[in-house]
């Protein structure tokens, strides 16, 4: 029989926009790859400088007045609105054009003995013990190179590859990195600013730039925010053309990023970089500040009292109409006077030891911002527990500066929706809009706490329903008529079907037969099915346990973690989606994980220390909880920040990280869940139980949108999901196509039990309304029809049902890791 198993060819041959032979290496983003549809330009709107920011209210010392400047500088030289993206190419990197210059439980089965499932007990910080601190076993070859070079990085791996600073040691290290609400680059003297510093941006929802409207909903395609605008850049005079950019102290939500006359000398500034920052802090060690803008000062004001003791402080009011406030302290003493050369730029007159931070005002939070001046965070602590169905994980702050200053981070909407009420306490006034994330708010606190009450403990490897729980019990004539499907499923080669030269399709093949062998030992009571299935499932998954794949893992010390050889071997950038570059990893990783705790459920005695620890290792390269563990970075994929993964490795990006497929990174914590709790390690159950109910909160925020989703612009909600969300615009295609069945449907698969718990059923019945119902389906063909018809299980099982039994029904219709078996059952679950 022919591997009509392969999801469709479509989805593998993607159309290209050039040649592979044509792509640059610095652009083989090779996740899924296409070109995005082309982009045109949107004219801004102008914000005015409010009533509420008066430059001229008493207390203040204006240095410009608003009159026509007298500078060398044009009108012409000015950059208020930087660029926007064009065409993404394979590499993830963009094609830039102006944008327009803007003037304003147990259980035992006959045959088959499974593993107990029964809860065990979580530590009390499920984040405070490794997995292992072991070497990955020895059958991962050790590569101490790696095709992309550690560009400026100084420290010991493992380096987080997948983190929102990665562009800082990319390329040429000049692409922005997103810390929400702020976004900052290093200038290199491009732009109108003409600074060897960092630029700071920040932009307002009226700027938003919004694509072509769709015929079919009216939905914008895309939105984004213009790249390159430089507010402010806070450089130095002794940095020139021999500026070196390094990074250190690199953790999974923080980083110093440095700057050095030149490549031998020591840091003259560093700027601790940690997500949701209200102020961007520069650290000056004997370096003379430069602050300059792409925009123009229109107003430069010195508060003639500083907000507190030692502090000094000026507000810049730009030609844009957004207001800058800038504060200085310097434990030395050090005087912190500028001088204004012209409408570009302003400079101290000495040298400066201490601290200079910037913060936007948002209209109404002055006061709030002045009171948290003079502390900056350096770093975050994540840790988080487990009692029962309720989940708690925090953030606490480590900073420098003043230490009876509480500091001001911005959070973002799922984070607000899940405080604790000691943190709510602390929500301040300040609000500023984020890129992709909707309004982040300031909260002046130390540590917060967000909650999740009603994590899925009773969730199983069965269908499961959030207020049923789970369906174990099929009738009769529906274990008759799939029992029949099963036996055919069971016969096919699960080894040549997982005999690929692709980690990600491997582990898809894998996991559809270890659902086919769970579905028969646990919901057909078939053990001798189950049986026989299991037995070739545990010897196709030898293969890769013992690294024999076409393609064997390597363990690499460059970054530190497990990828595909396919890249070393065949020198191909792109190889299995971007593997060796550390692409979806937890897509990959995560099939199999899955694959693994159903194994081992159905039969303990494979949970030898060699297969457990070749899973482990998996575990460990996606989602390592602890920097105990040496060889693998914390959290590789998920973002505790942002409540979701990024699957975006080693490009370099103009738009940050990026994440296509929302269910599959739900996938990557259901597997993790049912390993721990397979193997009865409670604290990596609970992590991934905790991981569930984040997704849960933060995909229907940020990914899946039904007609209330105030987070995301208006204007783009009607597309329901969020095609491809970078951490600087939402692109409602996919990398391999823009045909709708793509597009909504690489967010469904693959069906899981938990994904009543991700995708609610308002939103399942809202996207089907909007573009699958009324027979809309019918001219829709290969894997993507069944993934679509599993989709609808979850709301509609009787339809699904009579799709699924169809007397015409084509196994073409399945997706390479989806089985007739496991669809008919789900469906049957809740018939």
């Amino acid at each position: 029989m022919l591997l009509r198993w392969i999801l469709t060819l479509i989805q593998v041959n993607s159309i290209q926009t050039a040649p592979p032979s044509a792509w640059k290496k610095s652009e083989a983003r090779s996740h899924r790859q296409l070109g995005l549809a082309g982009r045109d330009p949107f004219r801004e709107s102008y914000s005015p400088v409010s009533k509420s920011q008066d430059p001229y209210r008493e207390g203040y010392q204006s240095l410009i007045a608003p009159t026509s400047s007298t500078s060398s500088s044009t009108e012409s030289d000015a950059d208020s609105t930087g660029t926007i993206a064009t065409a993404l190419t394979t590499g993830g990197g963009v094609e830039e054009t102006p944008a327009p210059t803007v003037v304003s439980v147990s259980s035992t089965s006959e045959g088959i003995s499974t593993a107990t499932m029964a809860p065990s007990v979580s530590s009390s910080n499920i984040f405070g013990a490794p997995i292992a601190t072991s070497a990955p076993h020895p059958s991962f070859e050790v590569r101490k190179d790696h095709p992309v070079a550690r560009r400026g990085i100084s420290g010991p791996t493992p380096i987080g590859t997948n983190k929102f600073y990665a562009n800082f040691f990319l390329g040429n290290q000049s692409q922005p990195t997103y810390v929400h609400p702020y976004s900052l680059v290093w200038s290199r003297n491009q732009g109108a600013a003409s600074s060897w510093g960092l630029a700071v941006s920040h932009i307002d929802a009226t700027r938003i730039v919004y694509g072509d409207k769709s015929n079919e909903t009216g939905a914008a395609k895309y939105f984004l925010s213009p790249v390159g605008v430089q507010s402010l850049c806070l450089s130095a005079t002794e940095l020139g053309s021999q500026t070196h950019l390094t990074t250190d102290n690199l953790s999974q939500q923080s980083v110093n990023v440095n700057l050095h006359a030149n490549s031998s000398g020591n840091p003259l500034i560093t700027f601790p970089l940690v997500q949701g920052m209200g102020f961007v802090t520069a650290v000056y060690k004997g370096a003379t500040p430069v602050i300059s803008t792409a925009i123009f000062f229109k107003t430069i004001t010195k508060s003639i009292k500083g907000p507190k003791q030692g502090v000094i402080k000026y507000t810049m009011y730009l030609e844009d109409g957004t207001v800058w406030h800038v504060y200085a302290y310097s434990a030395k003493g050090d005087p912190f006077d500028l001088t204004v050369v012209n409408n570009k730029m302003a400079k101290a007159e000495k040298p400066f030891d201490g601290i200079v931070q910037v913060a936007k005002d948002p209209g109404n939070a002055e006061a709030t911002i002045d009171a948290a001046s003079g502390a900056y965070p350096v770093n975050v602590t994540l840790s988080g527990s487990v009692s029962g169905s309720k989940g708690m994980y925090s953030f606490a702050f480590s900073k420098a500066g003043f230490s009876n200053v509480k500091l001001l981070m911005y959070a973002l909407p799922h984070h607000v929706d899940s405080f604790d009420d000691a943190t709510k306490k602390n929500i301040s006034t300040a609000k500023l809009q984020t890129t992709t994330k909707g309004v982040a708010v300031g909260v002046v606190a130390d540590s917060w706490t967000m909650v999740e009450p009603q994590l899925p403990v009773s969730m199983g490897f069965a269908p499961w329903d959030p207020v049923d729980g789970e369906k174990k019990t099929l009738q009769d004539s529906a274990i008759k008529t799939i029992t029949t499907v099963a036996i055919q499923e069971t016969a096919q080669d699960v080894s040549q079907q997982s005999d690929q030269n692709s980690m990600y399709f491997s582990g898809k093949a894998l996991a559809k037969f270890a659902g086919i062998c769970f579905t028969a030992n646990d919901l057909l009571k078939n053990t001798t099915l189950a049986q026989t299935g299991l037995k070739n499932l545990k010897a196709a998954f030898s293969r890769f346990s013992s690294n024999k794949q076409q393609f064997p893992l390597y363990y690499e010390t460059a970054w530190g973690g497990l990828v595909s050889s396919a890249t070393y071997q065949t020198g191909n950038d792109g190889a299995d989606f971007g593997n060796t570059f550390y692409n979806d990893h937890h897509f990959h990783y995560g099939y199999f994980i899955f694959a693994a705790a159903v194994i081992g459920y159905l039969d303990p005695s494979w949970l030898t220390k060699d297969n457990v620890d070749y899973v482990n290792a998996l575990v460990r390269d996606i989602a390592n909880p602890s920097p105990l563990d040496k060889y693998f970075p914390v959290s590789r994929n998920f973002d505790w920040y942002h409540g979701h993964s990024w699957a975006h490795g080693l490009y370099e990006t103009a738009d940050g990280k990026d994440q296509e497929s929302s269910s599959e990174d739900a996938m990557h914590a259901y597997a993790i869940k049912m390993w721990g709790k397979t193997i009865k390690d409670a604290n990596m159950e609970a992590r991934g139980n905790l991981k569930l109910a984040i997704l849960a909160r933060s995909l229907n925020r940020y990914y899946l949108y039904t007609d209330d989703n105030k987070v995301q612009p208006s204007e783009f909600v009607s597309n329901r999901v969020a095609g491809i969300l970078f951490e600087n615009k939402c692109d409602h295609t996919t990398y391999f196509g823009a045909n709708i069945e793509y597009v909504q449907g690489i967010h469904m698969l693959p069906l899981l039990p938990s994904t009543k718990l991700t995708r609610p059923a308002d939103f399942v019945k809202q996207e089907w309304a909007t573009y699958f119902d009324k027979n809309r389906t019918d001219h829709i063909d290969g894997g993507w029809k069944g993934i679509l018809y599993g989709n609808l299980a979850t709301v509609d099982p009787k339809s699904a049902w009579d799709f699924f039994t169809r007397k015409d029904f084509d196994c073409q219709w399945l997706d390479g890791g989806a089985s007739l078996t496991w669809y008919l059952a789900y469906s049957a679950a809740f018939m």
